[in-house]
């Protein structure tokens, strides 16, 4: 289950890193509703968790698994976070410009991420957490 779980966790990297670069070449911290703080908290602490997995699977300690858990929980709420700030920003994107149900959310980077990308990233998310809940608790339990 721990191979399951790096495999699942390095697909939402994959997801993540296509949204990070979206989001930079469209402007960024100069145009969007994400602040750099939020974004790149979160991608610290999700690469900080997946290496903290790496050396887990190596050592076998199960102390590592469960820093891992741990450091996916503040993950998946700036995860959530960046998720609700996202939502106005996707439904700006087809109001017409200045028209009726136009925000100011119109130029966000954050409105040219892909929904297949956005969905399947916080899927990919859950699913990695159970994995390294279920690991972690497989690990404890002897």
């Amino acid at each position: 289950m721990g191979i399951a779980a790096l495999v699942t966790w390095l697909l939402t990297a994959v997801g993540g890193f296509v949204m990070l670069g979206i989001w930079i070449a469209r402007g960024g911290p100069r145009a969007g509703r994400l602040s750099p703080g939020l974004i790149f908290g979160h991608f610290a602490l999700a690469v900080a968790g997946l290496i903290v997995w790496i050396v887990y699977l190596f050592a076998g300690s199960a102390a590592l698994a469960w820093v891992a858990l741990v450091l996916l929980v503040p993950v998946a709420l700036l995860g959530f976070a960046m998720f609700a700030r996202w939502i106005p920003a996707y439904r700006a994107r087809t109001a017409v410009a200045g028209g009726p149900g136009a925000t100011g959310t119109a130029g966000a980077p954050e409105r040219h991420f892909p929904v297949a990308i956005v969905v399947g990233h916080g899927l990919l998310a859950v699913v990695t957490v159970v994995l390294v809940l279920l690991t972690a608790l497989g690990v404890s339990g002897g």
